[in-house]
């Protein structure tokens, strides 16, 4: 059986909802994964995922309308 990695990937700082921006597990989730089994593992990667991709959507979408996003003047 092979064990589940942690999809920690060193670049550890949390945003302002309590999220880290390396790997997108909430502070919660960080504290509690070696205590997780491996069906809370699976859920919790399921929700890093979901979290990568709307975080990806988001950039995608600045990046593509930079003048959307401008201050008013």
């Amino acid at each position: 059986m092979s064990r589940i990695s942690s999809p920690c990937v060193s670049i550890c700082a949390l945003d302002e909802q309590d999220m880290c921006l390396g790997c997108y597990r909430t502070a919660t989730e960080i504290t509690y994964w070696g205590r997780y089994n491996d069906d809370e593992k699976r859920q919790v990667l399921e929700r890093v995922a979901e979290r990568e991709r709307r975080s990806f959507n988001f950039t995608a979408t600045l990046t593509a309308n930079p003048t959307t996003n401008k201050e008013p003047s």
